[in-house]
């Protein structure tokens, strides 16, 4: 058992108008199975980053730890599977084979090409080398992307089993209840450790949340009460002055009062008046404080354009593949303002279909696929690595409307501080926040999102169902969040693996 220990923790990116952290401070215990959570852009990355060395700081970070990171980086996707972990690990080919049977891999996979394994796969295989090392403290990133509901939960048992600790980052709360025991939580204004899964932070975020806005419901109330009684104050003592000296408007006017005294309680009341303005200054500045945890969503917008087709796609016992077909011949129908969600399990060719439909599929086809001449079609990939540069620059080259993708990304939750940041230096979280708001910028009769999940957190999922309700637009999804699935989808089309 070892400690990690950030002491006076800052850090920040060029161009960034505020740091990331700032003076933060925490300690936390190689033996936890720790969830790292927070909203994109917060640092999540960034953090495992810094405690690999890998970014200056300023500050201290005291640890002991050989750390492993997930993902790791793959130079060559094309080499067999088997060479690529290889050239990342050091482990045998039978410690590979035996972790990656507990994820439900077949050894078989080792001797296909990296990069036709599915995104799935791909996540096990690479967490199988992972876990094959001893004597590190592996940091795991969002390690559900691309992974079925089967997969997650594959996974979920295999980190359970593990008796070392590690650090997950993940915006599945599922997962993250099932797989960890402690919870760091970067969040506005702070970072803070909670003994427990997420549903433990989550329980004290709302009683944390709750206090805020009671305390700034209260806070409001005070100062407007205050507003009043010091303009009713003011104008009183104004009023007096007037009395003392007469109004030189009215005729024989003339002071017929004890004048010192009016002056007098006059400059008392005006001195209490000016107490009551510093103290109201005073309130305000404490109601600034409040509410900087508590996060606000807005309504993100769509360039959706309804086709005057009624039919957008037929697709008729449409099989794919390479020597073999990838699954049995699918079929179905997409009509306008429907939105089709196709699920299955990894690898039985999901994304194999959208490439086919976007005419970028290079193996075998039986079957066919009927749409409309010319249908304007707006793409988000799993892949998207190739957004790179400013992102003027980007929209431009991609035909986008620049201030409603900038008004979309910033509704996502990206700092406009980061708009100055290129592309490709963004997190993976900001990295999918630029596809989604390049789709949802470019008018479009079909939109095909291919995972659109992947790296957002809760609150980015809450926007994308209520922009998809809101605006009914047709599309084809491939996602395996049930219950986005669930709240979105008209129609589901499950993809059957082929017996080969």
């Amino acid at each position: 058992m070892s400690k990690i220990e950030i002491k006076n923790l800052t850090f920040g990116y060029d161009g960034q108008a505020q740091p990331l952290f700032k003076q933060a401070n925490f300690l936390l215990d190689s033996q936890w199975k720790l969830g790292l959570v927070g909203r994109n852009g917060r640092g999540k990355t960034t953090l495992l980053r810094l405690l690999q060395g890998e970014l200056p700081y300023q500050g201290t970070i005291q640890q002991h730890q050989q750390f492993s990171y997930f993902p790791q980086s793959i130079r060559d996707q094309s080499q067999l599977t088997n060479d690529v972990l290889a050239e990342i690990s050091t482990a045998e080919q039978w410690q590979i084979e035996r972790e990656m049977r507990q994820l439900g891999l077949a050894p078989d996979l080792l001797w296909r090409p990296f990069s036709t394994l599915s995104g799935g796969e791909q996540t096990k295989v690479l967490l199988a080398v992972l876990f094959t090392a001893t004597g590190v403290f592996p940091l795991i990133d969002e390690p559900t992307n691309h992974l079925d509901l089967r997969g997650r939960q594959q996974v979920a048992a295999y980190l359970q089993q593990q008796r070392q600790g590690f650090i997950a980052v993940s915006h599945d709360r599922h997962f993250l209840n099932q797989v960890t025991d402690h919870t760091l939580a970067i969040e506005k204004s702070q970072i803070s450790s909670y003994q427990g899964n997420f549903a433990t932070y989550e329980v004290q975020k709302q009683l944390s949340d709750s206090f805020e806005q009671a305390q700034n419901s209260k806070l409001k109330k005070d100062i407007g009460r205050l507003k009043q009684t010091t303009a009713e104050k003011a104008k009183w003592s104004q009023s007096r002055e007037g009395d003392k000296y007469g109004d030189p408007r009215k005729k024989g006017s003339g002071a017929v009062y004890d004048t010192g005294f009016i002056g007098a309680r006059a400059a008392r009341t005006m001195k209490r008046s000016k107490h009551l303005a510093q103290r109201m200054e005073t309130e305000i500045s404490e109601k600034e404080q409040l509410l900087q945890n508590i996060e606000q969503v807005d309504p993100l917008t769509m360039a959706f354009q309804p086709s005057h087709q009624q039919r957008l796609l037929t697709v008729a016992q449409l099989q794919l593949g390479y020597a073999q077909p990838l699954f049995q011949p699918l079929n179905f129908e997409l009509l306008q303002g429907q939105r089709l969600a196709l699920i299955g399990p990894n690898g039985a060719g999901k994304s194999t279909v959208v490439h086919q439909l976007l005419q970028q599929f290079s193996g075998t086809v039986q079957g066919t696929i009927q749409q409309p001449q010319q249908l304007k079609i707006s793409y988000v990939r799993q892949n998207y690595t190739d957004n790179r540069g400013m992102l003027t620059e980007f929209a431009t080259t991609q035909g986008l409307d620049y201030t409603m993708f900038l008004n979309n990304l910033h509704k996502l939750g990206m700092p406009r501080d980061v708009f100055n940041t290129p592309i490709e230096l963004m997190s993976m979280g900001q990295l999918k926040k630029v596809e989604l708001a390049k789709s949802l910028s470019l008018p479009a009769e079909l939109y095909i999102w291919d995972e659109p999940l992947n790296y957002l957190d809760v609150f980015n999922q809450e926007q994308l169902e209520q922009l998809i309700l809101a605006v009914q637009p047709t599309m084809l999804l491939i996602e395996h969040d049930q219950a986005f699935i669930d709240h979105v989808a008209t129609q589901v089309v499950t993809l059957e693996k082929a017996d080969n």
